[in-house]
């Protein structure tokens, strides 16, 4: 627990985070409850809000008193969050169990789990973000991550428009795909337009910008990913320079081998060859298991086994986002899995969840995103993948 008993500082002025507010952020990032012992901003701070409101930590105070009225102030409503859960954030995290006064106990606050574009349609999709919005936030949701600004046939909207109808629905804003390459060069890829992508971004709220192409736009050999991975630091360098993160996502042939070395796994070159303080990856974890079934042996027929989850542990703060897809698995299926909604495949998400979340200083560290590549019902899949990570809550 951080308890703040510094000297009250003078009112927070403009955007900068006060000392205060700094110190509390980290508490946050840390995993820590906070309490604040003085008038100071601490947690209020407007930047703060949704951080604090989805981290599932309790949080109370904003002077310290004595006696009856100390109790009254921060520990009351601290254990009486704890008891009765609060709004968790990045990942199926859980609110720590406390003792408190048995009764009476307001009614808990909807958890909430974190979502990706699976129940927020792509541009190809025919339902209006408003819908999909409001049906996100029932559903527990409060984080969306985007591919795509558009809405199909249900008409154009601006970022503006689609910046409020997420606001205005509990839903953060947390990353978007786009294109890494095209042969056009107005293609709205990083390659050719990385200034308007950017733009873009920003103007979205955004704290991750990335790419779910593969990184083969020179081929597959070592130096071919060495070439691409240099272009990636460029791009992370650009993201940076705007207080954003650059990542790309994986499908499962980032874990086949290069064609002039085929002991080399191709992703480790990508992982060796990019700046780790400038380029992140998103595990779409599903397809990260697809390569394991596809890419554990070499060309060559030698073994070489790997677990999607020790990248991860390796180098956790690399990772920052997730997607969270299932599968069954059927070796029958090139793949090695069909996939399912969450839930109903073999994919450990307890094992995973839990090991990456249990790494000291991680628990707040990383965004679980469901996510489906073709669900029969955008919402049903919404629904009950959500349910799923709910039921992961108290188990990870």
């Amino acid at each position: 627990m951080v308890v703040n008993v510094a000297s009250t500082e003078p009112p927070a002025a403009g955007d900068a985070l006060p000392p205060s507010s700094l110190y509390a952020a980290a508490a946050l990032r840390a995993g820590c409850p906070y309490v604040n012992f003085t008038p100071s901003t601490g947690l209020h701070h407007p930047a703060l809000r949704s951080a604090t409101e989805s981290s599932g930590l309790p949080y109370a105070g904003r002077d310290g008193k004595t006696g009856q009225t100390l109790l009254r102030s921060v520990p009351g409503p601290m254990f009486t969050q704890r008891t009765c859960g609060s709004a968790p954030g990045p990942g199926p995290t859980s609110s720590a169990a406390a003792t408190a006064p048995p009764s009476p106990t307001p009614p808990p606050r909807p958890r909430r789990t974190p979502a990706r574009n699976a129940s927020w349609p792509t541009p190809s999709a025919r339902r209006p973000r408003a819908r999909c919005t409001s049906t996100l936030e029932k559903y527990g949701y409060d984080e969306v991550e985007f591919a795509g600004y558009t809405q199909g046939s249900a008409g154009p909207i601006t970022l503006a428009r689609l910046r409020r109808l997420a606001r205005d629905h509990g839903l953060t804003p947390i990353g978007s795909h786009v294109g890494y390459y095209s042969d056009d060069p107005n293609a709205y890829t990083f390659a050719q337009n990385l200034t308007k992508v950017l733009d873009d971004a920003q103007a979205l709220g955004l704290k991750h910008i990335g790419t779910a192409s593969g990184p083969f736009r020179y081929g597959s050999t070592v130096d071919a990913w060495k070439r691409a991975a240099e272009e990636f630091n460029t791009y992370g360098a650009a993201a940076r320079a705007r207080g954003m993160k650059f990542y790309q996502h994986n499908h499962s042939d980032e874990f086949s081998f290069a064609t002039d070395d085929p002991k080399v796994r191709l992703y480790d070159v990508l992982l060796a060859e990019t700046d780790p303080d400038l380029v992140f990856l998103e595990m779409d974890i599903f397809w990260a298991y697809a390569g394991q079934f596809r890419f554990s042996k070499r060309p060559d027929g030698g073994s070489a086994p790997f677990e999607p989850l020790d990248y991860v542990l390796r180098q956790p703060h690399r990772y920052p986002l997730f997607h969270v897809k299932d599968g069954v698995s059927d070796p029958s299926n090139q793949f090695g899995y069909r996939m399912v909604d969450v839930g109903d495949g073999d994919i450990d998400y307890q094992r995973f969840i839990s090991a990456v979340t249990r790494l000291r200083g991680e628990r707040m560290a990383h965004h679980w995103q469901t996510e489906h590549d073709q669900p029969a019902e955008s919402f049903t899949f919404a629904r009950r993948s959500s349910a799923y990570l709910h039921s992961l809550r108290e188990k990870c």
